[in-house]
């Protein structure tokens, strides 16, 4: 089992952007220092989520010069709002900058007031987000001979006549990551031979108690897939080994009264921040075209806590943990930094990486 940190962390004010960015920094290169597989970043867009999110692919390659053997990985890309050519673009240099190592999450987003950033209606998002991977499949397909492909996908327009450059480093291009939920999605992760994100919950309700129902359902699913595309043993095992179980926020502690005490405190202080982007979120959604048709329950809710949280003792973390690796989950993806990056809040994440380097990682890896 792989463990992998997700750089998730907030800021309230736009004067604090840059010190998120070097407190991220020293966190990722912490994080490398003591094991972890892989760097996964989100993608978002004009409010205090990961202000660097805006262009993730542009952090990956600088964290990626200062750490050539960690794998890099995006959680997730929301298509609609990458133009079809950037998207292969930028895929394809930092496929060559990191030799390969990289996973590209891929979803159809998740709020309305980045939609309309974008010139996309939260409505068409799904729509757009299918065809941009099938123009960006053609776009890594096409050769200079081969005739233009044509880009036509609402704000998304264009021509593209001779090749995207520079080429993949991996054959065809670099490994994609859909999310398991739906069908469509499960399929083309198996069909592809490519790793998935499998989800903790079943919509409309995001949010619950018993988590591993949920993932061993989508698992199954995706994992009978996989076996049954006809993919050699090889293919099999290195998608399985980077299927994906996320945990929004990860906190561990010498005991588990500590870190339930100090997890009610990094919660409280992301909750805030929550309601305070709800104001601008519900802007975005004033007309039918962006409303949203589910809602996130409150974080410090039981619900919230059990689907997205992981966290207690290295010994309670690592009995949790046993049976998502008997089910075959290749990687666990932690979110250290949830919430917003204070110094204080800084210092609680980077104890959870040690204390899931030192007991937790040589119990399960």
């Amino acid at each position: 089992m792989r463990f992998s940190v997700f750089l998730n962390a907030r800021t309230m004010r736009p004067e604090d952007d840059r010190q998120l960015m070097k407190d991220l920094e020293t966190h990722a290169l912490r994080a490398g220092d003591l094991g972890f597989s892989a760097i996964f970043l989100p993608d978002h867009h004009f409010n205090g989520y990961m202000p660097v999110a805006s262009d993730s692919f542009m952090f990956a390659a600088y964290l990626a010069a200062k750490m050539p053997q960690m794998h890099f990985g995006f959680s997730v890309v929301s298509v609609p709002l990458h133009h079809p050519v950037r998207f292969a673009e930028r895929i394809n240099i930092l496929d060559q900058l990191t030799d390969g190592k990289l996973l590209v999450g891929i979803g159809s987003g998740t709020t309305p007031e980045e939609m309309i950033g974008f010139g996309v209606d939260y409505k068409d998002a799904g729509a757009i987000s299918e065809q941009n991977l099938a123009l960006a499949e053609a776009l890594w397909a096409k050769t200079m001979d081969s005739p233009a492909v044509e880009i036509a996908n609402g704000p998304h327009q264009g021509r593209v006549l001779q090749r995207i450059a520079p080429a993949a480093y991996t054959p065809g291009h670099a490994r994609l990551m859909p999310v398991a939920m739906k069908e469509a999605s499960a399929r083309r992760a198996a069909t592809h031979g490519w790793p998935a994100f499998i989800p903790a919950f079943t919509p409309p309700k995001i949010g619950g108690t018993e988590p591993f129902v949920h993932v061993k359902k989508f698992f199954d699913i995706y994992h009978g897939m996989l076996t049954a595309a006809g993919h050699s043993d090889e293919v099999v095992a290195s998608a399985l080994d980077w299927t994906t179980h996320t945990y929004q926020c990860v906190h561990v502690a010498e005991s588990d009264e500590q870190a339930r005490e100090e997890l009610e405190v990094i919660l409280r202080a992301y909750q805030a921040a929550v309601e305070r982007e709800a104001e601008f979120n519900a802007r975005a959604e004033s007309n039918d075209a962006n409303k949203k048709t589910d809602r996130t329950p409150n974080a410090l809710t039981e619900d919230w806590i059990g689907t997205w949280c992981l966290y207690g003792s290295p010994e309670t973390v690592i009995e949790h943990l046993q049976p998502y690796k008997e089910l075959g989950i290749g990687n666990v993806l932690c979110g250290t930094t949830t919430g917003p990056l204070t110094e204080e809040r800084l210092r609680l994440g980077n104890q959870t990486l040690d204390l899931l380097s030192r007991k937790v990682m040589p119990a399960l890896a």
